[in-house]
């Protein structure tokens, strides 16, 4: 582009600095946000405006980065440019490089001239921004005022890392969807950073767009009315299933669909996970004698739920099944958070919120009076108190202020229903409610005790073999 168009001396009209706002994305979703906060005159005026793509798959060379997905183009022309931080930062890879802090300046002059910033001040926004490659961008442009904004559930949960004040105190706001009706976010309020809505109306119509997108829609979805819509997630890459446990979640997600009544079954699967999984559910759906269709392209939940107003969404935890009840009324279930709450590590782990959030709120897939009933009401489970409670536990140090409102929801609420929430090893490492009495304390690091315990077990299991 030439510097007629974007002069280098930073100077708009009467000798005034030109802005520009550069918009960093990863996922369609989260340009669908982005777009839609535009929309809503969230954003003041920029003499330019930058979508910053970056493709953080594990090998991007092999999966479309957001501006090549079906429905982008519809989004394309908030935008004044689509630029690539894959192609920026190349041979390194947007998730695991950060620049060294004594190179920042070499890189931040490099950034102008390759995307032809000139002196523009430069405004941010980004997600995730306790990690690359959103922190990378904000330690870059060093004085940059930041925007963060959030398209999941993890809005609603502690910051997973301790940020650079020199980063943290830039922030501006937290741009957010109304997931949870009533939820404040806890992300960031230690630098209280205050939590702002992208109107759900003006979103819903993003996504509309999306959805009407003719060439991809027409081509890339089953003509299926109201079918169970299952949600993939491929948590195994996560590391907390394995492979056979998620693909055993995905049959119990076809079985539970079958036992409420659904013939028609649609499944999603996360687009990098393995074909395999699909064979699977191809082989049960056979066994129990339904129609089976399982998507091969990436669209948007969304827009699924827009073309074929399915009589059921089914996941595990993910931000669909908050978006399909909030946004379009779609009843709702869930399975396989149970497990998770189990295993995720350590209890600080990021998904933990957005597992609590889903597992508090959404009907259990097998609880058929509770799937019918659809009653997802956050005051109801105390979710607010329960939320504060578990990102307390999870980040004490970054948010020692949240202890006294912990203290109270566990000493009120703490029951056979909660404590699924809670590790009481944790509560015993915090001194809080529930934690193991002062005089029992040694015996989980007594190792005559443990030897015992054992020497038991194994006693136990000869005698039942």
């Amino acid at each position: 582009m030439s510097s007629a168009v974007f002069p280098s001396s930073g100077q708009g009209a009467a000798g005034r600095r030109r802005t520009t706002q550069i918009f960093m994305a990863s996922t369609l979703y989260g340009a669908a946000t982005l777009a839609a906060a535009l929309d809503a005159d969230c954003y003041g005026p920029a003499d330019r405006r930058i979508l910053l793509v970056s493709n953080n798959a594990a090998t991007p060379e092999t999966t479309p980065p957001v501006n090549e997905m079906p429905g982008f183009a519809c989004l394309r022309d908030r935008f004044d440019d689509v630029l690539s931080w894959n192609e920026a930062i190349s041979p390194f890879h947007p998730g695991g490089w950060a620049p060294r802090a004594d190179d920042l300046l070499l890189w931040e002059r490099y950034l102008r001239l390759l995307w032809e910033l000139g002196d523009d001040d430069v405004e941010l926004a980004v997600e995730s921004i306790q990690v690359n490659p959103a922190l990378a961008l904000c330690q870059i442009f060093t004085g940059a005022p930041v925007d963060v904004y959030a398209d999941g559930l993890m809005s609603y949960g502690p910051t997973r890392n301790k940020i650079d004040p020199l980063v943290g105190t830039r922030i501006r706001r937290l741009l957010h969807l109304d997931l949870v009706p009533g939820l404040k976010p806890l992300l960031l309020t230690e630098f209280d950073v205050q939590p702002e809505i992208v109107p759900s109306d003006v979103f819903v119509k993003v996504l509309a767009q999306l959805g009407d997108d003719a060439e991809e829609s027409a081509a890339a979805l089953p003509d299926v009315q109201e079918p169970a819509l299952l949600l993939g997630q491929y948590l195994s890459a996560l590391d907390i299933l394995t492979a056979d446990e998620e693909e055993n979640l995905h049959v119990r997600m076809v079985r539970g669909a079958v036992e409420l009544g659904h013939r028609r079954i649609v499944f999603k699967p996360h687009p990098t996970a393995p074909a395999r999984w699909s064979r699977t559910l191809e082989r049960e759906a056979e066994k129990l004698g339904i129609e089976l269709t399982v998507l091969d392209s990436p669209v948007l939940a969304e827009v699924l739920y827009q073309r074929m107003r399915p009589a059921l969404v089914v996941g595990c935890f993910s931000t669909a099944l908050l978006t399909a009840s909030a946004f379009y009324g779609l009843p709702v279930a869930r399975t396989g958070t149970g497990l998770l709450l189990e295993r995720l590590t350590p209890y600080q782990n990021s998904n933990r919120v957005p597992v609590t959030i889903v597992d508090a709120l959404v009907p259990e897939l097998s609880d058929r009076a509770a799937v019918e009933a659809q009653r997802l009401d956050a005051e109801s489970v105390e979710l607010t108190g329960l939320v504060t409670a578990v990102g307390y536990a999870m980040q004490s140090k970054i948010y020692p202020g949240l202890r006294p409102a912990a203290e109270a929801y566990l000493s009120r609420h703490l029951d056979s229903r909660t404590w699924r929430y809670f590790k009481r090893r944790r509560l015993t490492s915090l001194a809080l409610p529930g934690a193991v009495p002062s005089q029992l304390a040694f015996i989980p690091r007594n190792a005559t005790v443990r030897r015992v315990a054992r020497r038991a077990r194994s006693f136990k299991r000869a005698a039942l073999g």
